[in-house]
């Protein structure tokens, strides 16, 4: 594997998990200087996450078409810019405006450095790795608002400024994937997630990108919440949400090695059986640490199973196709990222998260483990598949 790949595209994607936290981080702010109002931040939330699903469809299929270096290198440019605005926005629906449209920038940016690097390192563990950085955005966002709140501006304004350092270096020393070759029809790129071959997986991806990305935003909304109504104070609800990501890195890092050992499809579904079980085991209130052990083991298995699905989804696709198969993955999951937080909502105005909340989340859980067997075994099936979606000479899609 090229030395740069996995560094550079690790460094875009903490620059991912800073943009996209950001906007939460100062909502707290922007209420209390009645900026924002408790709906109208729900809406510029939401519109955010809306221009991830567009810009994780639409660039990922363009990376088919162009090549995995410049739209990376364009993702990254693009929601740093309009990032950047957001510290100058007069108003809430420019700041509206600007979100989505950094979104565009926000949800390619995944698939994108996902399909590179996994086309560079074949590896499993490289892509689990890869994710880690998200968090680490995430972590550094939280830092900086501790130091800087209210100064709201100022984060905007950092989770723009290392860009001006990155999109050089990825200008400079970022290569192009080695699988890919020539140019394809976008129609053509899109039809190949349909044929006969893939279209159960393509459809079983997309389920369990729904389930996951459900798990991951409504479990980092309302965990604390849900904790408070179960009888925690809020320093141990919010010390539980710590908790919870914390195990999300170690997941990370565990289960990326595990599934190079006993193969990306057993290791998803395993994972997402015990985050169904932890989840479950969550509705009993524990004593002591065995709460923060519980919801460490949750979070080291919800994280990182929705890896593990972009992972199977690298693994499963051909290199004509794998960028499109995974900003499709991602862009349908975008949708669970929004159901999330109001299936939790939605919980907690009938007064019944804890414990319903749980038996939800781990209902949700156990139907990603059935849409990851629902993709079918690997075999020969599977590798016609993959030989059916490469490019011809003259640059389409053959079965071959």
């Amino acid at each position: 594997m090229n030395r740069w790949v996995l560094p550079l595209g690790w460094a875009a994607v903490v620059l991912e998990g800073f943009d996209l936290v950001v906007l939460g981080t100062v909502i707290p702010v922007l209420l209390e200087q009645k900026i924002l109002t408790p709906g109208s931040a729900s809406v510029v939330a939401t519109i955010g996450l809306v221009g991830m699903m567009l810009g994780a469809i639409g660039v990922g299929t363009v990376t088919d078409i162009i090549g995995r270096r410049k739209a990376l290198i364009y993702a990254v440019s693009g929601f740093s810019v309009f990032t950047l605005l957001c510290a100058f926005a007069p108003n809430v629906a420019v700041l509206g405006v600007l979100r989505f449209l950094a979104g565009l920038g926000l949800g390619g940016c995944l698939p994108t450095a996902i399909t590179l690097v996994n086309e560079n390192a074949r590896k499993h563990w490289a892509v689990t790795l890869l994710m880690t950085g998200y968090h680490v955005g995430a972590v550094l966002t939280a830092l900086l608002g501790i130091l800087l709140l209210p100064n709201w501006r100022l984060l905007f304004v950092l989770g723009a400024v290392p860009a001006l350092v990155l999109v050089p270096l990825m200008l400079r020393y970022l290569p192009e994937s080695r699988t890919f070759e020539r140019k394809t029809p976008a129609k053509e790129v899109i039809g190949s997630l349909f044929t006969r071959d893939v279209i159960r997986a393509t459809v079983a991806f997309w389920v369990a990108s729904f389930m996951g990305l459900l798990l991951v935003y409504g479990l980092n909304t309302w965990l604390p919440e849900i904790m408070r109504t179960a009888g925690y104070p809020l320093g141990a609800a919010l010390g539980l949400l710590l908790t919870l990501n914390v195990g999300a890195i170690v997941g990370l890092l565990v289960a990326g090695t595990v599934a190079d050992r006993i193969g990306v499809r057993p290791a998803t579904i395993g994972w997402f059986l015990a985050a169904a079980v932890f989840l479950a085991l969550l509705s009993v209130k524990l004593p002591g640490i065995g709460v923060y052990v519980t919801v460490l083991l949750a979070g080291c298995f919800v994280f990182s199973a929705q890896v593990l699905v972009y992972a199977y989804v690298g693994h499963r696709y051909g290199d004509a196709n794998r960028a499109t198969g995974l900003g499709w993955t991602a862009g349908i999951g975008r949708i669970g990222a929004i159901c999330g937080p109001l299936l939790g909502g939605a919980l907690l105005t009938a007064g019944i998260a804890y414990p319903w909340g749980f038996y939800a989340f781990a209902i949700v859980a156990g139907l990603g483990a059935v849409a990851v067997v629902a993709v079918g075994t690997h075999g020969r099936r599977e590798n016609a598949a993959v030989r059916r979606t490469v490019p011809s000479p003259d640059g389409r899609l053959t079965e071959g």
